[in-house]
């Protein structure tokens, strides 16, 4: 069975584990822990029905509930098949209209599969501190191991004005970004960020982690309200992360009117489901799930991230995420390998961002319960 470039491969996972799926402790996907939300099982079950029917292809309803959620109007939102689908067409828009699109990597890669389908041409730049692969210009972050106030209680924020002055001229130019950025969990300074949408000709902006933000910072970080502003804006939410609930495929873009009915012509007419539909209007009003979310993220993340600090061999990049990307002194598919076999604990490697090696791998939060076993299977694996 060939190795998975997405987290949550658990079938090859178990093969190596010699066990049942079901029995994978699996931190490679970044899905919330305590699971589907009781509102979502409930919309589920009561609109069964529904399945005899087609879908609203206007999905009406719950643009409008995420018009209502984002304080915009619906006219501004777009459903779509999982945020993938999205990035998608904002893939194509690039490859039409930008002679290059700037891609801050090591990048989701998806964001190369979907620019390489339409033949968009990517200008790569590399974030990590030891790197050196903007193009022909030195695009080097300050160092990803140092936040604002090295705590995991800081938004893991950066100083990023100096990469605008190492990113080539703007004319036709795009920008595809993630923030917080996936994998390295960084959150971009917003000032940077608006700098992006202010110099390019289009600029996607993936928050498809945002929502795990606290919500007492998520006003400073997110530019969903600056997509008004902006005709050059396009920003790609998902809802299966946070939410837990992957198999349903539920994410939206907003962006301009003009732009969401050019990519509704492209795609095929009922990509949302019905279920997911139904879903998506029930989470997005749950205010109790959400609570209890960022709960478990202020108590679980500190003390996941001491544990990791404290294993000799590893370095953790701060995170405003719910995962960390983790550099450790051995090769990680090994490790990974050893995990399963004497733990049943999953583990993201990193070989599918070729800037990263083998050297890096990925880990999602969980519950406090778990993330004390995955500790103790790192320092039974690695030693003392």
């Amino acid at each position: 069975m060939n190795r998975p470039t997405h987290g949550g491969n658990l079938q090859w996972a178990a093969a190596i584990a010699g066990c049942a799926p079901h029995a994978i402790l699996d931190f490679s996907a970044s899905i919330n822990p305590l699971g589907l939300p009781t509102s979502a099982i409930a919309a589920i079950q009561a609109h069964v029905s529904a399945l005899i029917t087609y879908p609203d292809p206007s999905y009406r309803s719950l643009r409008q509930a995420i018009a209502q959620h984002h304080g915009i109007d619906a006219d501004w939102v777009l459903p779509g098949n999982g945020a993938a689908e999205l990035i998608t067409w904002a893939g194509r828009d690039l490859a039409t209209h930008c002679a290059e699109t700037i891609l801050f990597t090591p990048a989701f890669n998806d964001y190369g599969r979907a620019l390489k389908a339409f033949q968009a041409t990517i200008y790569p730049c590399g974030l990590l501190a030891d790197r050196t692969d903007c193009g022909a210009n030195d695009c080097r972050a300050n160092d990803c191991g140092s936040s604002e106030s090295g705590s995991s209680d800081s938004l893991s924020t950066y100083p990023d004005s100096h990469i605008l002055a190492t990113l080539p001229p703007p004319n036709r130019r795009g920008v595809l970004l993630n923030n917080p950025h996936n994998p390295t969990g960084r959150l971009f300074d917003r000032a940077f960020v608006e700098a992006l949408v202010t110099t390019f000709d289009w600029v996607v902006i993936d928050e498809a982690f945002m929502d795990f933000v606290p919500p007492e910072h998520h006003d400073q970080v997110s530019v969903v309200p600056w997509v008004e502003r902006y005709p050059n804006l396009v920003v790609i939410r998902s809802l299966t992360k946070f939410y837990a609930m992957p198999g349903l495929r539920l994410g939206y873009a907003i962006a301009h009117p003009d732009r969401l009915r050019q990519w509704q012509q492209w795609r095929d007419p009922w990509s949302v489901n019905a279920l997911s539909a139904a879903v998506g209007e029930a989470v997005l009003q749950d205010r109790a799930y959400q609570q209890a979310t960022h709960a478990w993220f202020r108590q679980a993340k500190p003390l996941l991230e001491a544990g990791l600090r404290q294993r000799p061999g590893l370095q953790v990049l701060p995170s405003a995420a719910n995962f960390f990307l983790v550099q450790c002194d051995r090769a990680v598919p090994l490790l990974q390998q050893q995990l399963l076999q004497r733990h049943q604990i999953l583990i993201r490697d990193c070989l599918s961002f070729p800037e990263l090696g083998d050297r890096y791998f990925r880990v999602a939060l969980r519950t406090i319960a778990e993330n004390q076993t995955l500790l103790e299977g790192l320092r039974n694996v690695l030693g003392d």
